[in-house]
């Protein structure tokens, strides 16, 4: 059976995600995108909107792990509170549907991708447009990102 993961790189402006498949031993990126949400609308009408993109990448996808980044904040309480909930909300959204959740630091997406913690982020998209065989570095950030989550989420499950 092939292994199925979607990265999520979680924001409530902008949450990227991406969903790779290991093809006799050999990983794929079936797709890669960002979420975004209208700056003018409520807090809860944006958790709704990601909460309803992410199930349908789910129904779509119908991935068996989710790899969701862990919060790293060092600037705003309020914008970590905020993407806290959203994480929340996509934690909730995937054990609901049995989806096993790995949580994956910004370290260790760096040492999983690249072999070197302190890796910038044009050698990070290089990399995920290596891994993935990808003719061009996937655009947004965020979408590369949430690729390189993914990635590392199969690494520490060791699905390689």
């Amino acid at each position: 059976m092939n292994k199925r993961v979607l990265g999520i790189d979680p924001g409530f402006g902008r949450c990227g995600f991406g969903v790779i498949e290991q093809v006799d031993g050999d990983w794929l990126c079936l797709n890669h995108g960002v979420i975004i949400t209208d700056p003018g609308l409520d807090f809860e009408q944006r958790l709704l909107e990601i909460g309803r993109n992410v199930e349908e990448i789910i129904e779509k996808f119908a991935p068996q792990v989710l790899a969701l980044e862990e919060l790293f904040f060092a600037k705003s309480t309020t914008t970590a509170l905020q993407v806290a909930e959203v994480r929340g909300m996509i934690q909730y959204i995937s054990a609901k549907k049995g989806i096993e959740i790995v949580g994956v630091k910004p370290n260790e997406v760096k040492m999983a991708v690249t072999g070197y913690g302190a890796a910038d982020k044009h050698q990070m998209q290089e990399m995920i447009k290596n891994i993935f065989h990808l003719s061009d570095i996937p655009k947004p950030d965020d979408a590369a990102d949430a690729l390189a989550i993914a990635w590392t989420g199969a690494q520490k499950l060791r699905f390689s």
